[in-house]
């Protein structure tokens, strides 16, 4: 019984220190399972990841790996991660689109919608070709390189996130295939790739790469576009708009530069040597457009057919004469009176500067005739206002510049005769004026006065014959004096306009002269007239004189029009004896309208800008 019950103590023994041993060995078996998988699947992730990331990526030049421990920049793009990533899933889900690139397009980061921006740029030219093939930090970039003034994208654009280096801003534009935009272009035809910079307006680029406002959450892919859009524009407009500026004032600049340069070529250039050249945009106002013009001149409502005669502009050899600015010449006169005193050749200019202002003024109710034709002591007077610019432009029936007399007989009729001692009896009514152009010299060729018999007076004393060209000096002597004596000359200019030429071939004005057959001005110097004698006597006058007195010298270029004048087309309704021989009745002294005066007040305006420059020239060296 000992024995059996030792037996049994043994094998109770014996079985519970297997059972304990089984379970000791089945806890240490279960723990290195566990330790060996653990093991096995980090060795298997490590050789994987490893193996992938010295694979080539798509999206980069070099490995991953060379990324992530990349010493070109501080911190690695979260798109490359993303990128990364992408590509593990894809080898377990071939057939399906990862998450991150489908939250990229849906914040409009791999592709945005097509927009319309407007763009300056001051780094590229048009025809400059650029291709950048990665991302590039740039640092201390401090002008954005973006597109030219005023041109218009419609492209796809797709935006990255920016890298930061040293926290500088950087801004890159890679453009593919280096396209331009060319001036007017709307559209490029592969898509631009544009690197925002980091402080662009309002914008901050997150950690993620969302492009969204700060303190706010993911924008969904129109108002990402929207943000996009309108900071990039309206930082660009205001950019274009400085740009605009500068521009504009620069361009300004170069343009009172350029007219002071020229202003001061006309200041030393002789107006009056010089040719008539053909120029389409001539005439200077419309024909017919003016209502002012008197019938005589108006050759194209008296039926003149043909216009080229209107078409030509005065060129001197020396400079080039300005075209006539009417806005500002009517500035030059705001708040002045110019005048024209003389005889229908002044007329004639006047009315051609009138219709020339007229023209350019608006309103046209504010441009009018001051009460129709005045007489003064037997003297006719017309007078126009600007009203806007409170200007007049007058005209003095004056056609000898001294008084028209009448002395008595003895038989108690009237003789006339001409006062070479007397000036004009209106003279009193414009000698205060700020601008006045005489002229003299049509009537002293008529029969009365270039006979001389009985007819020249000074005081009580009429000539029985004096020569016309010692009465012409007379009385060019006497309207010299005064204008000595009476105007002004800190406070007006002077003008006197010479003596234009006539065309009358196979007679005079009263004996049958003809000129209707011309068409074209003369071309050939050897054909022009001899300077006039009574030029030489005013030349003369003139330089005696006290008042500077600028001489408008319009012989010879006048004389080479001899297809300006209205000839046969000087009046509508002919007389009977006229319409017997109309060509026996043709107006070879006067000018159709528009022509040959316009050139006249060409001249004078580009003597006011002379005059103008030269005062305020004066004025700085007074200050």
């Amino acid at each position: 019984m000992a024995d059996t019950t030792a037996s049994k103590h043994l094998s109770s023994i014996s079985g519970g220190n297997i059972i304990t041993d089984m379970k000791n060995l089945s806890s240490i078996l279960k723990t290195r399972r566990t330790l060996t998988f653990a093991y096995g699947f980090m060795f298997a992730f490590v050789a994987f990841t490893i193996f992938l990331a010295f694979s080539p990526s798509p999206n980069s030049s070099s490995p991953w790996f060379a990324n992530i421990f990349s010493t070109s920049t501080s911190t690695a793009s979260s798109d490359s991660h993303r990128s990364q990533f992408s590509s593990i899933f894809s080898y377990f889900l071939p057939n399906n689109t990862s998450a991150a690139t489908s939250q990229e397009q849906g914040r409009g980061f791999s592709s945005m919608p097509s927009q319309n921006t407007t763009r300056s740029n001051n780094a590229l030219s048009p025809n400059s070709r650029t291709e950048v093939k990665d991302p590039i930090s740039v640092k201390n970039l401090t002008q954005s390189t973006v597109l030219q003034p005023n041109r218009t994208s419609n492209s796809s654009v797709v935006i990255k996130e920016p890298a930061f280096a040293n926290n500088q801003t950087q801004t890159t534009v890679n453009f593919d295939k280096g396209q331009v935009l060319k001036p007017n272009q709307t559209t490029v035809d592969n898509p631009t790739t544009i690197q925002v910079a980091a402080n662009q307006s309002e914008n901050t680029p997150t950690k993620s790469g969302s492009l969204v406002k700060e303190g706010s959450g993911n924008q969904d892919k129109g108002d990402a576009g929207k943000t996009v859009s309108s900071n990039f524009t309206a930082s660009l407009v205001k950019q274009s708009n400085a740009t605009k500026q500068s521009n504009e004032t620069n361009s300004g600049k170069e343009v009172k530069r350029g007219l002071d340069n020229r202003v001061q070529n006309l200041a030393n250039c002789d107006f009056f040597d010089g040719e008539w050249v053909k120029d389409d945009s001539y005439p200077l106002y419309k024909p017919g457009s003016c209502s002012l013009i008197d019938e005589q001149f108006n050759c194209i409502i008296n039926g003149r057919p043909d216009k080229d005669y209107q078409k030509y502009k005065w060129k001197p050899k020396g400079c080039t004469l300005p075209r006539l600015n009417p806005r500002h010449m009517l500035d030059m006169l705001r708040g002045k009176r110019l005048v024209f005193v003389g005889d229908s050749l002044n007329r004639n200019m006047w009315e051609s500067l009138v219709c020339i202002l007229k023209g350019s003024v608006k309103d046209q109710s504010k441009v009018f005739e001051v009460n129709g034709r005045h007489h003064f002591r037997g003297e006719a007077s017309y007078s126009f206002l600007f009203k806007d610019y409170n200007c007049t432009i007058d005209f003095f029936v004056s056609p000898f510049l001294v008084q028209e007399w009448e002395m008595p007989e003895k038989d108690g009729s009237m003789r006339e005769t001409l006062r070479l001692d007397l000036v004009g009896r209106s003279s009193s009514q414009y000698k205060s004026a700020d601008i006045i152009v005489f002229n003299t010299g049509h009537w002293w060729t008529h029969d009365k006065t270039s006979k001389g018999k009985d007819y020249y007076q000074e005081g009580s004393h009429v000539y029985n014959e004096l020569n016309v060209l010692e009465a012409f000096r007379k009385a060019l002597t006497t309207w010299a004096r005064w204008v000595d004596a009476n105007v002004d000359p800190m406070k007006s200019l002077v003008f006197f306009r010479g003596y234009s030429a006539s065309h009358f071939s196979g007679g005079q004005w009263n004996s049958g002269g003809q000129c209707d057959s011309e068409a074209e001005p003369i071309k050939n110097v050897t054909y022009l007239r001899q300077y006039p004698p009574k030029m030489l006597v005013l030349e003369k006058v003139l330089r005696n004189m006290k008042t500077h007195v600028t001489y408008l010298n319009v012989t010879q270029m006048t004389d080479y029009r001899k297809d300006g004048h209205p000839s046969v087309y000087r009046k509508q309704n002919l007389s009977p004896e006229e319409r017997k021989s109309p060509l026996h009745f043709q107006d070879c002294s006067h000018w159709c309208l528009p022509g040959v005066p316009d050139a006249w007040n060409e001249i004078l305006y580009a003597n006011l800008l002379v005059n103008e420059k030269q005062k305020q020239q004066a004025q700085k060296r007074h200050r």
